[in-house]
């Protein structure tokens, strides 16, 4: 038996549900949109919307809805909230004992006691981050990170908290084709659906053993492309749909063609091996192919950004990146026993495409990275981040290049890649042949590296110009 009765809390008028523990009741209601545990009331609260209160005769038939009234009971916490920011609100669970969860439309906050297995399991999920300003972690609000926290701390969670004061996909019109997803009212059950589709697509791919970062890049296109189509089945999906997704989504966002790309390349695979429709995917139109020339830095330009580097680490990071053509991935994935310093090679496994090679580093690299090895005695990873046999993050070595950036004043818009196109053309300008230059960089394809050849001087220095001669 659930009895039901209208609060007003943290401005929003809601619905408090109260019934006994019962796991398949509770289950049903944090299925709501908005739903959250209010410790003030010691109870369930709920939205007080059409949409919701729908839900809820669906979930619970026999539920008595309360009827709104002119004035509804206030919260005490109410006065301290209303002008409050998105942050924490007291309760008395304290911060050292207990895991507290709080969502808004941007964000998913967490507090919780230090422990080492959970601290992995934030460092896990890509772009969450310590904040030591309000003692949480943050990560972004999306299904996957929702889904993969909730599944995570289950049980263990004591405190819950959605700020819904910012309204988010409240649209009174659905317009199946739009570029603002935010905002487009989808129902419950069509986001359960496309999250199970989801949830197949990516153990489809995993089975076939395709790479992390490919894996979780066509699950979010492909998520977002279903969400684009809705409400047409994902069945009745065909390639039209497609062209409207490039034309009122992927264009109007100014997304790359790499993304439209990718966009396709998932798609295709999605209704071929998952959906299983009639769809003939070889219809989805790829976009014209780009010609863009890699980036390059002059030799003075790459020995002015290495020398800028005081830490011994840092400046060994991106020496190596450079002296072997290391993709960002590759050189933190390098093992210990990377390093063959009798043979003079480094071995790269399980590289993109999940091809391994061996290219040769020099003594003088040797060298550095045994001068490294002295100071920070790396258990595992050949670059481990703070804590012992965890590796090196992303974001930690794009600020390591963006301060030498600084350091050697150096106004160009550098990335980590720019040091392997720099390895590549420098190779190119030395005479090494390019077929040893497609081997060392683990190209599958001649033509990608002979793309080199636009960007090196070396040929093109010795050309005059008729200028010259006027």
């Amino acid at each position: 038996m659930i009895k039901t009765e209208l609060v007003f809390h943290r401005g929003q008028e809601r619905i408090k549900l109260v019934f006994g523990f019962d796991d398949s009741i509770k289950a049903k209601v944090r299925s709501i949109v908005g739903s959250a545990w209010s410790q003030t009331n010691k109870a369930w609260l709920v939205p007080n919307n059409v949409e919701t209160r729908v839900q809820l005769k669906i979930l619970f038939p026999e539920l008595v809805l309360p009827v709104v009234e002119k004035e509804v009971k206030r919260d005490v916490e109410d006065d301290a909230c209303e002008n409050s920011d998105f942050v924490f609100h007291k309760n008395e669970y304290s911060m050292r004992s207990s895991i507290r969860i709080l969502v808004n439309y941007k964000f998913i906050r967490i507090k919780c006691p230090k422990n080492e297995k959970d601290l992995q399991f934030f460092k896990s999920i890509k772009y969450c981050y310590w904040r030591p300003e309000g003692f949480y972690w943050e990560m972004p609000n999306s299904d996957d990170n929702f889904e993969m926290v909730n599944n995570y701390f289950g049980d263990r969670i004591n405190s819950f908290e959605v700020d819904d004061s910012i309204p988010v996909r409240k649209k009174t019109e659905i317009n199946p084709f739009t570029a603002d997803l935010k905002n487009k009212v989808i129902d419950a059950e069509a986001l359960k659906r496309i999250n199970d589709l989801i949830i197949m697509f990516r153990k489809w791919m995993e089975h076939k053993r395709y790479g992390k970062s490919t894996i979780d890049t066509y699950s979010e296109i492909v998520r977002i492309f279903l969400k684009f189509t809705y409400p047409k089945p994902p069945q009745e999906v065909n390639a039209g749909d497609m062209v409207c997704f490039v034309n009122d989504y992927i264009i109007p966002n100014k997304l790359s063609y790499s993304y439209q790309n990718q966009a396709i390349n998932g798609a295709k695979i999605f209704f071929r091996e998952v959906i299983k429709s009639n769809l003939d995917v070889e219809k989805f139109e790829r976009p014209r192919r780009e010609h863009k020339l890699p980036n390059v830095l002059s030799k003075e330009e790459v020995k002015s950004i290495l020398n800028s580097l005081t830490n011994v680490k840092h400046k060994s990071m991106l020496s190596l990146i450079y002296a072997c053509g290391l993709r960002r991935s590759e050189l933190l994935n390098l093992k210990t026993s990377s390093v063959d310093s009798k043979r003079g090679v480094l071995y790269i496994l399980n590289t993109k495409g999940k091809k391994d090679r061996v290219v040769p580093i020099s003594a003088k690299t040797i060298e550095m990275l045994r001068d490294y090895y002295k100071i920070y005695k790396p258990k595992e990873w050949l670059f481990e981040g703070q804590i012992a046999s965890t590796q090196y993050s992303e974001k930690s070595l794009q600020s390591v290049l963006k301060n030498a950036l600084a350091k050697a004043k150096i106004k160009k818009p550098v990335t980590l890649h720019w040091l392997r196109h720099s390895y590549a053309t420098h190779l190119l300008e030395s005479g090494t042949d390019l077929r040893y230059i497609q081997e060392l960089l683990g190209h599958k394809s001649s033509k990608t590296t002979e793309i080199y050849t636009h960007v090196s001087t070396k040929s093109l220095q010795k050309i005059k110009s008729p200028f010259d001669d006027l």
